[in-house]
């Protein structure tokens, strides 16, 4: 029988409970298992928490390019990749494309239209204001180069290829470097490198980590440097993408994927069941289920062991239940929202009769899923907003990923002199106050020019 957390808000101090479980869902980078200690004795020599290792690895990329890079890699990922076979020829990507499913070429295709419709949608444009005397413009323009990260560990995600790189595109930018570790379901996989050839992408890269991080960063023999890195990955590539930020920009630092659902009397047990697996299957991940009817969660954690029994990767999901799963019993639906707030999930579900009038009592989610026919595994792969979402209640600050990322803001000013002397004294009056005094002539200089 399944054991996941119980807790009843009305019989428990639901604010410890909760400080618990927002513990359990952060990723904490000098938490490692035994297996992790083991190999990082192997590789390195000595003790090392995950920050110290991601640091060293930095360092060395850093400091020392392109062998740090290929050494890291035969070390860690146990492949024999050289200066020469780093980079997938254009051949093999062709390749892979020419043999590849039309079935799934075709998927392919109808969801980058369906991310493209999205995401050119939202895409900023230039705003310009006439002011007196002149005009402002608020200008925004395409990064040149990004770096894309894919795992490849356990499975093979070609969705987080076109999650990544279709908005970069939708912005307008140049040079995408795709990075993916040198594994069967990374940058040897033929579906991940047929969906690099469907979307253009020609630059892909076999590495994976914190090596591929630092060295998207920093630049190595044959891969340029990148402005900014993005997509997800493991603990050791989110502390990686941490430390090289100032440097380049990111997106996020990725905790394991998460959903709560919210449900009511409403909902059937068998959706909420798979719908906690789904996000539970990718180990770890986490998955939260509040309701204010009993009934509703028992039945669905009755149908959860069911299911479980008889999924492919049931066995990983149900690990990742028990360590990092809960069922909270909420007083009302009022307080289950309360609750899903201020977890600030990555996914929210709310599988309810009133749905959209539950969602706007929520300020705080990465993407909000409405209803009962509206799983994540719709935003996962298919509907158009990018998948790379904040995780570990940083949907308080963040936002997921989009074709503004990929955008830089920047201003443009013109006044004439009559535009210039309505500025004038305000000027002035700061300029004297702070006592930068240049800041003042420069404007007075110009005030009396016949």
């Amino acid at each position: 029988m399944l054991s996941i957390r119980r807790i009843d808000s009305r019989r428990e101090d639901i604010r410890a409970a909760m400080s618990e479980l927002r513990r359990r869902l952060s990723p904490e980078g000098n938490v490692v298992s035994e297996a992790g200690r083991k190999r990082t004795l192997e590789v390195f020599g000595e003790a090392l928490s995950p920050v110290q290792v991601v640091e060293r690895i930095c360092r060395d990329v850093k400091s020392c390019g392109l062998p740090a890079l290929l050494d890291y890699s035969a070390r860690i990922d146990k492949a024999t990749i050289t200066a020469e076979t780093l980079r997938v020829p254009r051949e093999e990507l062709a390749a892979a494309h020419a043999q590849a499913d039309p079935q799934f070429l075709a998927a392919i295709r109808s969801i980058r239209r369906r991310i493209v419709k999205f995401q050119e949608a939202i895409l900023h444009t230039d705003v310009r204001v006439e002011v007196p005397g002149g005009y402002l413009i608020q200008r925004y323009r395409a990064l040149d180069r990004v770096g894309l990260c894919v795992p490849g560990g356990a499975a093979a995600y070609p969705s987080t290829v076109l999650m990544t790189a279709v908005p970069a595109q939708v912005a307008g930018v140049k040079q995408l470097a795709l990075v993916a570790p040198p594994t069967k379901f990374g940058a040897y996989n033929p579906d991940l490198l047929a969906t690099c050839h469907e979307l253009g992408i020609s630059e892909v890269y076999r590495m994976g980590g914190a090596q591929a991080v630092a060295a998207l960063a920093y630049g190595v023999e044959g891969v340029p440097r990148v402005d900014k890195i993005v997509g997800p990955g493991n603990l050791f590539v989110a502390l990686a993408k941490k430390r090289v930020f100032g440097d380049v920009d990111i997106d996020s630092i990725a905790g394991p994927s998460e959903v709560v659902v919210i449900v009511d009397g409403s909902t059937r047990p068998d959706y909420t069941a798979l719908d906690l697996i789904a996000q539970a299957e990718h180990a770890p991940g986490a998955s939260v289920l509040i309701g204010w009817d009993e009934a509703s969660l028992d039945a669905a954690v009755v149908e959860l062991d069911e299911q479980l029994a008889h999924l492919e990767r049931g066995d990983l999901a149900r690990q990742s239940l028990e360590e990092f799963g809960a069922v909270i019993l909420a007083r009302d639906a009022d307080e289950a929202c309360a609750l899903a707030d201020e977890i600030a999930p990555e996914h929210l579900h709310i599988a309810t009769n009133n749905a959209a009038e539950l969602a706007e009592k929520i300020l705080h989610a990465g993407a909000i899923f409405l209803g009962n026919f509206t799983p994540v595994a719709l935003g996962d792969y298919a509907a158009g907003p990018s998948h790379v979402l904040p995780t570990s209640g940083t949907a308080r600050f963040a936002g997921g990923l989009s074709s503004n990322d990929f955008l830089r803001a920047g201003s443009v000013l013109h006044f004439t002199q009559e535009g210039l002397m309505e500025l004038a004294s305000d000027v002035q009056i700061l300029a004297t106050k702070e006592g930068l005094t240049a800041h003042r002539a420069s404007v007075e200089v110009r005030m009396n020019v016949e």
